[in-house]
């Protein structure tokens, strides 16, 4: 099971006197809101846990689990690791093993389908595990060893990272955010730091003074730049209605202001409403803030749903809004690591030679989601059984040409240099950085590339040290610059 997806580890299951302790890890890469959680259920040795046996301990709380949907106010932080507790008859002894399985079912609610709809995400794991210590720490931290830092200063632009690059680890508990940031400097993978507001911030929305003060002590203490601030709007936080558009300013607006607080010159933003961004505008420049939309798989920058936006900002026509190219648009082929992820999950050679053949079509996202399924089904092969998978298979990993980029390049104004491996040559398979190196420097780009390693959302914990990984395709990037300078 992939770690984006997983709710728990070998460390799980914990002893507690009122039954038994299932220490939770968040199903999802960025904080969420408890209203975001529709149910937790636990089966113990194939006996289900009733409802109201069960309860949520959150940062010295406990939750009912039938309760969570209303808890709009209350922050499941990355970084927290709540305890699932079951009252039973007997608690379960230290040191004893039983199978365990926990589901969680959660709708993502900044991630909106329609008004009032949002992307659902049903988790279910199920492991063999024993009865650990109450404060059992979590699973040892894979370090590989990394190569000295190498002076980039001779690169046509600036390289940095997206500390979204180690979620597995920071939602274990294996990093937290200054560990990472040590890291990070020690690899050489700096200066730009990028983050996800959701994601690092314990206070959010807010950047709290004390956090502040942390994040420039670090920022002195290695060097770094701050430079992309990814902010999301969580419309259906309250799950009785979305957000009104007064709501949606408030809350972006908290975010603009966090982000000038920590030095960020830019905000990746979420919604290009073109009433909201009407109204963010005069704060993005009394802040001197950029505002920048993410173009991600499966949209490219001539997409509809892009070039939707493209109209809004040339009737806005301000230079504080731009895009966030994503490389995700700009796949050359499936990622190893998806397809090993499927292959473990049963999927034989034929269906994942037939799934690259499908993807590597010009059907919508839609069209060759369906035609996969189709596939699958007229196998004996429930669709279902890949979830979430087999969707994102399709709306992670985009076939849209790299030259597209030329399109809107003085309009690009952040990238996500997204990756999922590098291979023993140390190239990205189904990434061509050498084209994108030359696309980029033709079109006069400016601003940071900021490493991504999205292979997290197939990999298992462990699997790879994302640190490590970072730092190869950071020499990757430097080559393939370097061989264009040399042109």
């Amino acid at each position: 099971m992939a770690t984006s997806d997983s709710l728990i580890n070998d460390s799980s299951l914990r002893v507690h006197p009122d039954g038994v302790a299932v220490s939770l890890q968040l199903p999802w890469y960025r904080s969420l809101w408890l209203s975001a959680v529709n149910s937790l259920e636990l089966t113990i040795d194939g006996v289900p846990v009733p409802s109201d046996r069960l309860r949520l301990e959150l940062d010295g709380t406990a939750y009912p689990v039938e309760g969570l949907r209303e808890r709009f106010e209350t922050l499941w932080f990355l970084e927290e690791r709540p305890l699932l507790v079951a009252t039973l008859e007997e608690p379960l002894a230290l040191g004893t093993t039983h199978e365990v399985e926990v589901t969680a079912d959660l709708t993502i609610v900044y991630m909106q389908i329609k008004p009032g709809l949002y992307v659902p995400n049903r988790v279910s794991m199920t492991r063999t595990l024993e009865v650990v210590d109450l404060g059992a720490p979590p699973p040892a931290l894979r370090v590989d060893e990394v190569p000295a830092p190498v002076d980039r200063s001779d690169l046509p632009f600036k390289l940095g990272t997206t500390l979204y690059s180690a979620t597995a680890e920071l939602a274990a508990g294996q990093y937290t955010l200054e560990t990472l940031l040590d890291r990070v400097a020690e690899a050489g993978i700096g200066p730009g730091i990028e983050i996800v507001a959701s994601q690092s911030l314990r206070d959010y929305p807010v950047v709290t003074e004390e956090f502040a003060t942390n994040w420039e002590r670090i920022f002195d203490k290695h060097g770094f730049e701050a430079s992309s601030f990814g902010a999301n709007l969580d419309l259906g936080r309250r799950r009785d209605r979305d957000m009104t558009p007064d709501e949606e300013f408030e809350f972006s607006k908290t975010l603009f202001e966090g982000a000038k607080r920590l030095g960020f010159p830019l905000v990746r933003i979420q919604s290009a409403k073109p009433e909201l961004l009407r109204r963010l505008l005069p704060l993005a420049e009394d802040l001197e803030l950029k505002m920048a939309y993410e173009i991600h798989a499966p949209e490219g920058p001539n997409s509809p749903k892009i070039l939707e936006v493209r109209e809004t900002y040339a009737e806005l026509d301000s230079p504080l809004l731009g895009f966030v190219a994503d490389f995700s648009s700009t796949m050359r082929a499936m990622a190893p690591v998806l397809l090993t992820a499927l292959g473990r999950m049963g999927l034989d050679t034929a269906a994942l030679d037939r799934l690259q053949q499908i993807w590597a079509t010009d059907a919508s996202m839609f069209e060759r989601q369906e035609e996969f399924a189709a596939y699958l089904t007229g196998r004996g092969i429930d669709p279902m059984s890949l979830a979430p998978f087999n969707r994102l298979a399709f709306n992670m990993q985009g076939t849209v040409p790299v030259e597209e980029w030329l399109d809107i390049m003085p309009q690009i104004l952040h990238v996500h240099a997204k990756f999922y491996d590098i291979d023993a040559h140390g190239d990205e398979p189904s990434i061509d950085y050498p084209a994108l190196a030359r696309i980029f420097m033709q079109g006069g780009y400016q601003g940071f590339w900021s490493s991504e390693y999205e292979g997290h959302a197939f990999a298992d914990l462990g699997e790879v040290d994302p640190i490590a990984l970072v730092r190869q395709q950071h020499d990757l990037i430097a080559r393939s610059l370097l061989q264009e300078v040399a042109r």
